[in-house]
């Protein structure tokens, strides 16, 4: 690990979306969506479609909205298409921006995701042009506070079930694994009882970068927002390290 602690940035995330729980219930009913029409509505058959309903309940969507959705997905044949798109691009100071995307319009997305970027002084790249400086991982978080196992066996525990590396920040445990370990090492953990901050598969930067100009910051700030607010945005990466 970097040593760059995620979890306020994740607590901070959370807040947002807890003011905003139709953003977050919208990005989540549209991934149960597609990995129902990929893999089946069983989860235990379809660990995409296990992975979306932990999301899921580490956010707070009801069990019954859940059980909706994969309803909906599997019974529904003329149900919506998603289809997964990515963009890169470049904010303010060559600032590294991955934006993940699930449309049923990929015009419309495009065409928001762009003006995105350009609102906030930045550009949308060709594919590739910033993801080699990020890694793919698991990354399961965990708040001290609410955790009383020894370290070093929560360590143990986690490296048992697969997972490459933990470590130790301020205020958190960060556990990371190879994105086809995830699954398994969170469902492991679960099993004992540990209750994660945030669990997902995401996009880690190599390296970081630092903005001092405040008119970089708030064009950078009015790009995450514009995208934040797009319902057909799913996720998105930066390599900016807010201080």
């Amino acid at each position: 690990m970097s040593g760059h602690s995620k979890f306020a940035n994740i607590k901070h995330k959370k807040e947002k979306n807890d003011a905003a729980k139709g953003k977050i219930f919208t990005i989540i009913g549209r991934e149960i969506a597609v990995a129902v029409k990929e893999g089946g509505p069983d989860p235990e058959n379809n660990s995409r479609l296990r992975d979306v309903i932990a999301k899921a309940k580490s956010n707070n969507m009801p069990n019954d909205t859940i059980e909706r959705g994969i309803k909906k997905a599997a019974g529904d044949a003329n149900s919506v298409n998603y289809e997964v798109v990515t963009y890169e691009g470049y904010g303010p100071s060559g600032t590294a921006i991955i934006v993940k995307a699930l449309t049923d319009n990929k015009n419309r997305t495009a065409s928001n995701v762009r003006n995105a970027f350009t609102k906030g002084q930045g550009s949308i790249g060709t594919q590739g042009c910033v993801s080699y400086m990020f890694d793919e991982k698991g990354l399961l978080i965990i708040d001290k506070e609410d955790f009383e196992m020894d370290a070093d066996d929560l360590m143990m525990l986690a490296l048992d079930a697969g997972a490459e590396d933990m470590s130790e920040e301020d205020d958190s445990f960060e556990i990371t694994t190879a994105p086809n370990d995830f699954s398994a090492v969170r469902d492991a953990l679960t099993n004992e009882g540990i209750e994660f901050v945030s669990a997902e598969v995401t996009m880690i930067p190599q390296n970081y970068v630092t903005l001092t100009n405040e008119d970089d910051i708030k064009n950078l700030n009015k790009t995450l927002d514009l995208l934040d607010e797009d319902d057909d945005v799913q996720n998105v990466y930066h390599n900016w390290e807010e201080e």
